[in-house]
């Protein structure tokens, strides 16, 4: 159950429009943007951050950010980003269900390419507390990727570290397309909606 009510768009006017972008490119408005909604500014900062993160400019694989997306959010254990971020590789990022399903299988499991296990252990890592990531793994992920490269997949790895506290300290509502995509791919690993089950439910 959410621990703060989320705002709607025709509440906010001036934000119908990134409410409409998040729409065209996630099949629905975030409850996550719209409870940042409250502080308009946050969520204006918020929102250009995570665009240019997630859409501009990438010279990074977009399979590779994510993957990475996905396994820094379950790896911190945030059940709303882990059921979005499932969800989203698939939709829009090209990974096949079945790998989002093995992600934790990365080091030995055949579909992985040396390249993407390289930017996951740093993406698992860097979920950890304290952090786990090692002078070794950024010698591994050099080998793979450019520094410009390498900016953009810790930004990703950033990016979702804010999203994971944000959504798992407010409880945020689980819209109900990730709620299926993770029910039917993540739950087998141990994912369940637990505090951020719907309040009409």
């Amino acid at each position: 159950m959410p621990r703060i009510a989320t705002v709607r768009g025709d509440e906010t006017p001036a934000l119908n429009k990134m409410l409409d972008q998040m729409n065209d490119s996630m099949g629905f408005p975030a409850n996550s943007f719209r409870t940042m909604a409250i502080w308009p500014e946050l969520a204006e900062a918020f929102g250009n951050l995570a665009a240019t993160v997630n859409f501009s400019g990438t010279e990074l694989p977009v399979e590779i950010k994510r993957l990475v997306s996905h396994v820094v959010s379950r790896s911190s254990g945030c059940q709303y980003c882990a059921a979005h971020t499932g969800f989203q590789a698939t939709r829009s990022g090209g990974v096949p269900a079945e790998k989002i399903e093995a992600a934790f299988e990365y080091e030995t499991n055949p579909m992985f390419s040396e390249a993407e296990r390289a930017a996951l252990r740093v993406a698992q890592g860097a979920a950890a507390v304290p952090n786990a990531v090692t002078d070794e793994d950024f010698d591994e992920l050099k080998k793979h990727f450019t520094d410009r490269q390498i900016v953009e997949l810790v930004g990703q790895i950033s990016v979702f570290g804010f999203l994971n506290r944000w959504n798992d300290t407010m409880a945020t509502e689980l819209e109900s397309t990730p709620i299926k995509y993770a029910e039917e791919h993540l739950a087998d690993s141990g994912w369940e909606v637990g505090k951020h089950k719907a309040t009409t439910e």
